[in-house]
């Protein structure tokens, strides 16, 4: 994460599962995806991203395939699984609980 934002261990997980929700696509994607949603408030750098995406890869959570990226370079793909999906809605929920928890410690 840039400008020293750091995220709750598992939340890079999450943003990326979330990005690949709707649309497989190539790392450099995912990245900006994050950074677009989070209304240029995250960013997410290569040396987190990419382990990331191998780790998440070999929990079964995403696939990938080889393709060509919109400047016709060849580019690792990622997708979100049966699993990938499941993951993210019960991440979705922990998120939801611990945030509203942070809230009303802060309220206090």
């Amino acid at each position: 994460m840039g400008k020293g934002q750091n995220l709750l261990q598992g939340t890079l997980d999450l943003l990326i599962l979330r990005a690949l929700r709707d649309d497989a696509m190539h790392g450099y994607a995912v990245a900006q995806t994050i950074h677009l949603l989070s209304e240029e408030v995250l960013v997410v750098e290569e040396g987190s991203l990419y382990p990331a995406l191998s780790r998440l890869e070999l929990d079964g959570c995403i696939s990938s395939t080889w393709g060509l990226s919109e400047n016709n370079r060849k580019a690792k793909y990622y997708k979100i699984t049966a699993r990938g999906k499941k993951a993210l809605t019960n991440e979705q929920q922990n998120w939801n609980r611990l945030s509203t928890a942070v809230q009303q410690v802060l309220a206090r």
